[in-house]
Parts: C-alpha cells; structure tokens; sequence
C-alpha cells in the first residue's frame, strides 16, 4: 500500500522500494533516502516517517496528515571523541603540539 508524505509543500508516495514526486529536486532527496528492502506495509509506513522526519514533512494516516518527528541522530561526537581527553580527538589530532 502506497505511503504519502508532503515536504515543502509537494507531496510524494512511496511504495515497492520507490518514491514518486511531481518535483524533481525533492524526488533526488527522496531517492537518496530510498530504502529499497521496503516491500510490506508496515516497512514502507516506517520508512515514509523517517523520510518526512528527515526533511520536516507531514505523514498521510487514517486521521489526518500528522507531523513526522525528526529522527535520532546516526553519528554523534562521542563516536569520535574518547570521553577523557576531547581535545585530542580528530583527524588532525596528530598535527597538535604534544606537551
């Protein structure tokens, strides 16, 4: 079954693995986002939410369009930053004057 989202004011549907869009540059973000693996109902519902959560878009349910809520983030500093001495964490780290 076919999801709605609307972005920007566009409104976009995705179903079997594909968004489609009347707006080419929001149908680009889409597909950048497109989960391909989404084949049953409730995979593609919660796709839909994460792609609308993404841009701040609305979702289509049985009562209504509801704001789809934004996503937690995939990459945090700590994944990057050893929580005992942040000033040393980066990719540049070893340009840094050793004490």
């Amino acid at each position: 079954m076919p999801v709605r989202i609307r972005i920007y004011g566009q409104e976009a549907t995705f179903s079997q693995g594909c968004w489609a869009c009347a707006d080419d540059s929001l149908q680009a973000m889409l597909e950048a986002l497109a989960d391909p693996r989404a084949l049953s109902a409730e995979q593609e519902l919660a796709h839909a939410w994460y792609a609308a959560g993404r841009f701040g878009g609305l979702v289509a349910t049985e009562q209504g369009w509801e704001v789809a809520p934004h996503p937690e983030a995939e990459i945090r500093l700590a994944d990057f930053a050893p929580a005992q001495q942040p000033e040393r964490a980066g990719w540049l780290s070893f340009l840094r004057k050793r004490r």
